[in-house]
């Protein structure tokens, strides 16, 4: 094979760089979000030590180079497989010595794969990435996780150390790969040491609707979001948000793994079976670290007992993992909800077609949203919901007329909190638009800070709350307000807001390499997000990549035909004009009209 290098041998291509058969080495972080929000700058400071000491060094030794560091893991190309096994070995072996037992340590799981690469000086791009990265979800920490086309290079030195754990559903692939797992020397202490906490964090799963196809769930779906609100309104308590849990549905429930992947010591999973009148849930709340059974749970009655059913789980759930909290901590947990319950059947309907995020099916959910607000009309959760809808459909470039949509968010939002002050959603959506369209931002900071006294765990408030911080010029606090909405939340599907907001940040930051990374990341998981779009041109262009700024920016122009450089940038809602006028000079460099 050619020598690990974006100047070495290959086939030029149209982007520049060269396709080359390499080892692809993807390094990810074990919960990461449990580690940053436990000691944040201890983490940083550990992760950064391991990278400079020893994983790019060792890199450099075994004729590869770390491609890029992403925050939480890291991209690595080698020549052959056999030099990526051996430097994964090392790196894990390593950084188990460097930690020591008095915190949760840092843990690696590492993937890798050999594929064709299109190469360039400063990334790697092509499936093989994408099968590396999508295979190490199911490494294991301190592990070793390889493709089959990795393992049948490495069979000869590595093959008797290798466990055949057969074939495995990759995201964003129709076939199937097979996979071979290298146990570290010390993977089990790993694992152990890892998931101590004194910070109880907990991940509920779907809860599985029996009888009912999984593309219909939404009952079940609705249920796991009330708990995890009640949750994630408790300062004491650590929990993922559902949308990053949904994954786990079609998945047998391996409590290892999905402990592992989400950096989690507790969770509640359960079943629904219903009828015209009668309603029966199970719930089992487990550990993942001993993989005992805490408590089950079976209860069965009318459907107008649903909420004190799930308020009896959440409060449940509480004492068995944070028996510290009580009183009214404990009370927090009761949200406003409708005594009409069609009404809160439509929300939840409403709720399962908006994640949908295709637009059919995504007008189809306001619709039930609307007939939740005729069935009760002092319901908070549908208004804000709502809100979310034209927030969504702005961003999503699907609105004929953004200006009615943004108002229709703040006369929902406003309705919203009419019905319920305290309501996460109202409140960001509420905060967000007050500083995007008017810069109102003292209200907006003032509204945010609601939201989070409210729900200390809501990604989508931590998100919304971003862009406010970059806009006032405190960019390092809104990029830290993306990076712990990406914590809480993972793997939610509305993460190309996220990422948008975290390039926004960086942008602002005058980091433009880590505005290009976490927009490219947005882009990848949305190609039509034009707010995100804007803001990856203008990045490329400040770093000076102005073949590739052209190019995304004629995407844009395709896909915003009316856009002009001086007008949007006029009414940006940057505070400090001069942010505006570098922001028009960077797109206009990108050859967008002025």
């Amino acid at each position: 094979m050619p020598a690990a290098s974006s100047t070495s041998g290959g086939t030029p291509t149209d982007h520049g760089g060269a396709r080359r058969l390499v080892a692809i080495a993807f390094v990810d972080i074990v919960g990461y979000s449990i580690l940053m929000s436990e000691d944040e700058a201890g983490t940083h400071r550990r992760w950064m030590a391991h990278l400079t000491n020893v994983i790019r060094p060792g890199a450099e030794r075994h004729r590869g180079r770390v491609v890029k560091s992403t925050g939480d893991g890291v991209l690595a190309e080698f020549p052959s497989a056999l030099e990526a096994v051996e430097w994964a070995r090392e790196v894990q072996e390593a950084v188990h010595r460097g930690e020591t037992a008095e915190v949760r340590p840092i843990a690696l799981r590492i993937a890798i794969h050999v594929g064709e690469v299109i190469t360039t000086a400063d990334d790697i791009y092509g499936d093989g990435v994408n099968i590396a990265a999508r295979l190490q979800e199911y490494g294991e920490p301190g592990g070793i996780i390889l493709s089959e086309v990795a393992y049948n290079l490495v069979r000869d030195t590595h093959g008797s150390q290798a466990r055949d754990i057969g074939y495995l559903n990759l995201k964003n692939f129709e076939r199937r790969f097979r996979a071979y797992a290298i146990a570290g020397p010390r993977s089990a202490t790993i694992r152990r040491r890892w998931l101590r906490t004194s910070r109880p964090s907990i991940a509920v799963l779907p809860f599985v609707e029996q009888e009912i196809p999984s593309e219909h769930s939404y009952f079940g779906d609705g249920v796991v979001e009330d708990i995890v609100g009640a949750l994630a309104s408790l300062q004491g308590v650590f929990v993922i948000s559902r949308n990053s849990t949904l994954k786990y549905r079609e998945r047998p429930v391996d409590l290892t793994s999905i402990g592992n992947e989400l950096g989690v010591r507790y969770i509640l999973s359960g079943s629904i079976r219903r009828t015209d009148n009668r309603i029966r849930i199970s719930a089992e709340l487990a550990d993942a670290e001993t993989l005992g059974v805490l408590w089950t749970d079976r209860v069965s009655g009318e459907p107008a007992d649903l909420f004190a059913v799930q308020d009896r789980l959440a409060e449940r759930v509480i004492q068995t993992i944070a028996p510290n909290i009580y009183g009214a901590e404990l009370r927090r947990i009761a949200r406003k909800r409708t005594e009409n319950f069609d009404a809160y059947d439509y929300m939840l309907r409403g709720l399962d077609l908006l994640y949908r995020l295709t637009p059919q099916v995504f007008n189809q959910a306001y619709e039930m949203f609307q007939k939740s607000i005729e069935l009760d009309e002092s319901y908070a959760v549908p208004y804000a919901l709502s809100a979310l809808w034209h927030s969504i459909r702005a961003q999503q470039g699907w609105s004929p007329d953004p200006p009615q949509d943004h108002a229709a968010v703040d006369r929902f939002a406003a309705a919203a909190l009419e019905r319920d002050p305290l309501d996460v959603w109202a409140l960001s959506l509420s905060g967000h638009l007050r500083s995007l369209l008017f810069r109102d931002f003292d209200t907006a900071l003032v509204l945010f800070d609601r939201a989070l006294r409210t729900c200390p765990n809501s990604a989508f408030a931590w998100a919304r709350s971003s862009a406010t911080f970059s806009y006032i010029g405190n960019a390092a606090e809104g990029r830290h307000r993306a990076e712990e909405a990406l914590r809480l939340s993972p793997f939610d599907p509305h993460n190309f807001f996220t990422y948008t907001v975290l390039g926004i940040a960086a942008y602002t930051q005058e980091d433009y390499e880590g505005a290009i990374i976490a927009a490219r990341r947005a882009y990848a998981e949305n190609p039509r997000y034009t707010a995100n779009i804007r803001f990856l041109v203008a990045s490329l262009a400040a770093a000076g990549s102005l073949e590739e700024a052209r190019h995304i920016g004629e995407i844009l122009h395709q896909l915003e035909p009316g856009f002009r450089v001086q007008k949007f940038c006029a009414g940006y809602a940057y505070r400090e004009p001069q942010r505006r006028t570098t922001l028009a000079r960077h797109l206009l460099l990108a050859g967008l009209p002025e």
